[in-house]
């Protein structure tokens, strides 16, 4: 087995690094739809995760165009980046190599965190908060909706 085996794992981290939530809400979706990850991640299975990892990715995309959002760098936003980016790289990872993809996931997420908030602080200088939020969500979602839907196409009988 390869680095590139691990490739999935390093995209959905660079989702995580502008959308927190987006890694997990595309796995669950893409769970909902019964197409299977190839690691094994028991917690993707339950429920009340599934839909309630939708649900957070939903209010993220809505609470980032808020005057008050805070920085995504700030240690609550960077815990949450951590997190959903290791379990979307565990679970996107072939199966026994969670922990790498995991790994992989984390380290992608949290320096790209700074450059793509560095990237969005420019884009509000010139089209404002609202605008740029709109756009970086259209991006990212459809790269998380990407990712998920490549690492997971191999595994559809």
């Amino acid at each position: 087995m390869t680095n590139r085996s691990l490739l999935y794992s390093a995209l959905i981290g660079a989702v995580a690094s502008a959308r927190s939530m987006t890694p997990m809400a595309t796995i669950a979706a893409a769970r909902l739809a019964d197409r299977p990850t190839p690691g094994g991640v028991v917690l993707l299975d339950r429920p009340l995760f599934k839909y309630g990892a939708m649900a957070m990715g939903a209010a993220e995309l809505l609470g980032d165009k808020m005057k008050s959002a805070p920085d995504r760098t700030v240690f609550l936003g960077l815990l949450a980046r951590v997190m959903s980016a290791g379990i979307a790289g565990a679970a996107l990872a072939p199966a026994g190599r969670e922990k790498a993809g995991a790994a992989v996931a984390i380290a992608t997420a949290v320096p790209l965190a700074y450059l793509t908030l560095a990237g969005r602080k420019q884009a509000m200088a010139r089209i404002g908060q609202t605008r740029s939020g709109l756009i970086e969500d259209a991006l990212i979602v459809a790269a998380g909706a990407t990712v998920v839907a490549l690492a997971t196409r191999s595994r559809l009988g």
